[in-house]
């Protein structure tokens, strides 16, 4: 049922002129007052009006983008090839979209405030990106919120996100455990059998599905998932170089390094030169996701290549209506494995020694 401005008036006990003054803020209103409406607010819920140009229509022409960090490649490479795709025919304005991206620097709390603010603008869609936060309360609160954005007449896709059950959210999601498993399988064909993994963020699905990916493979091969030989960290370069020194303080005799995206392998392989290892002679390392940049590092990074400009592409077209969702509303977008330089046969094939000079 739709809240209206008198049920908030009520439930702030004051008058809805009050309510409208605080919201309009047009007129001085005492802060004790203004306050008590504002929690009125977020206690229903209530959805203001959005732009003037919004109210014939059911949406507006926004399009909210959300991202972790616009900065991060991952991120950025999805985000542009979304917008790309948002104009055309359905706008007021020449048949164009706004789109607004919202970096919510990977805040629970900033991702619903994002959520809320497109409701109230009456948004077109709300594209989400980029792995979700593992808080029962948190995923309780952004499924709420989906299905308010869709009895709106909101578009919500997820984009290289799991699913959101009990709403109408359309899920194209990556194949991040496949992925981890295919990479580390890589490595023990080779030979490896002493390898560290560098993970991203505890609370992020991104994070678990890939490292349950690697353990799939040690397990599939008898291969003991030591947790000396595990780091968490940010998905970034200066976590791959700490974390990397941390592996090699507990385990001086890893041979191969699988981290968690090609920023933190990054760090993982400056880290290693930076101890007297070469790679892959001495240590392999392994990415994920094939940024721009990892086939220019030196040695050429081994990592798992994910569409993500198309898969970012062909969720601008299914929030634009312009493609049909997929059946059952949910996709899974496999990655491919990219063999470079990077990696190659450890040293006494899969031994610890490291006195052999034979290198893949």
């Amino acid at each position: 049922m739709t809240v209206t401005l008198a049920d908030v008036a009520a439930r702030a006990q004051v008058s809805p002129a009050t309510v409208s003054r605080v919201l309009n803020g047009n007129y001085p209103v005492a802060a004790s007052t203004r306050e008590r409406v504002l929690k009125a607010v977020d206690e229903l819920d209530y959805v203001l009006n959005g732009p003037a140009s919004a109210l014939a229509a059911a949406t507006s022409d926004l399009v909210g983008i959300l991202v972790n960090d616009i900065a991060d490649p991952f991120f950025g490479i999805m985000a542009g090839a979304i917008q790309s795709e948002i104009g055309g025919p359905g706008g007021r304005a020449g048949g164009e979209r706004l789109a607004v991206v919202c970096n919510t620097g990977g805040s629970p709390e900033r991702e619903l405030t994002y959520l809320t603010l497109l409701q109230r603008q009456r948004a077109a869609a709300v594209v989400l990106t980029g792995g979700a936060v593992e808080n029962e309360a948190h995923k309780t609160a952004v499924a709420a919120k989906l299905r308010k954005l869709g009895d709106a007449g909101t578009r919500v896709v997820l984009c290289g996100r799991p699913p959101a059950p009990d709403t109408e959210a359309i899920a194209l999601t990556f194949d991040n455990r496949g992925g981890g498993r295919e990479l580390t399988e890589h490595l023990i064909g080779l030979g490896h059998r002493r390898l560290g993994y560098i993970a991203g963020p505890e609370e992020r699905t991104t994070t678990r599905h890939r490292l349950e990916g690697h353990r799939a493979a040690l397990a599939a091969h008898g291969i003991e998932d030591d947790p000396r030989r595990t780091v968490h960290g940010r998905y970034d370069r200066r976590s791959g170089y700490e974390a990397t020194l941390e592996l090699l303080r507990r385990d001086p005799t890893l041979t191969a390094v699988v981290a968690a995206n090609d920023s933190v392998a990054l760090g993982a392989c400056a880290a290693l030169r930076e101890s007297g290892l070469r790679i892959p002679q001495d240590v392999s390392v392994a990415g994920f996701d094939d940024l721009p940049f990892s086939i220019d590092a030196v040695p050429a990074l081994t990592t798992v290549r994910l569409p993500l400009a198309e898969a970012g592409a062909r969720a601008g077209r299914i929030a634009m209506g312009r493609e049909e969702p997929p059946p059952g509303g949910i996709a899974t977008v496999r990655g491919e494995l990219m063999v470079r330089g990077s990696t190659g046969v450890p040293r006494g094939e899969g031994e610890a020694g490291r006195g052999s000079d034979s290198a893949g």
